[in-house]
C-alpha cells in the first residue's frame, strides 16, 4: 500500500494537496514501489534554510529536501519544499508554479528510490527521469 500525506507549514501561500498527492503516487508506481509511507511538508525560505542547517549543515536556503527514514521493503520517508523558491524558479524557468511545485516534488521523491545528482552522469540521469514524470503527470516544460 502507498500512503502519502502533504503538510502545507508555509505562513501565507497555499497548495493543491490532492494534485501533490496523485503527483506523489504516481512517481512512486512509476519507480515500482508498492509499499511506501511518504510526507511532503511544504515550507518557507527561513525553515528550509533551518532544516538544511540542522540536519545537513549546509547553511543556505534550499529548494527541496529529501529525508529518507526506512529502505527496503517498505520505502519511508519526508520530503521539505520551499515555496518560495517555487516561485522564484517558476517566474526563472518559464512555467507555473504548480509545475515548479510538482517538479521539486518528483526530485524528491526520486531521491527517496535511490536517485542521487552528486556527479554529472547520475545528475543527467535522475533528470531524464524526473523531467519524464514531469511531462507525464504535470504536463509542462521548463523553458531553459
Amino acid at each position: 500500500m502507498i500512503r502519502v500525506s502533504v503538510f502545507n507549514a508555509h505562513p501565507r501561500r497555499r497548495i493543491r494537496r490532492r494534485e501533490l498527492e496523485r503527483v506523489m503516487r504516481g512517481v512512486l508506481r512509476g519507480e515500482g514501489v508498492r509499499h511506501a509511507a511518504v510526507s511532503l511538508v511544504c515550507v518557507d525560505s527561513r525553515r528550509c534554510r533551518a532544516i538544511n542547517r540542522e540536519f545537513l549543515s549546509h547553511d543556505e536556503v534550499t529548494d527541496v529536501i529529501s529525508f529518507p527514514l526506512e529502505s527496503g521493503e517498505r520505502l519511508e520517508g519526508e520530503i521539505y519544499v520551499n515555496l518560495d523558491r517555487v516561485h522564484s524558479q517558476a517566474r526563472e524557468y518559464g512555467v507555473t508554479s504548480r509545475n515548479e511545485l510538482a517538479r521539486l516534488t518528483i526530485h524528491g521523491i526520486l531521491h527517496l528510490a535511490g536517485y542521487e545528482d552528486l556527479t554529472r552522469p547520475a545528475r543527467t540521469r535522475m533528470h531524464a527521469r524526473q523531467e519524464r514524470y514531469v511531462s507525464r503527470l504535470a504536463g509542462e516544460r521548463r523553458k531553459i
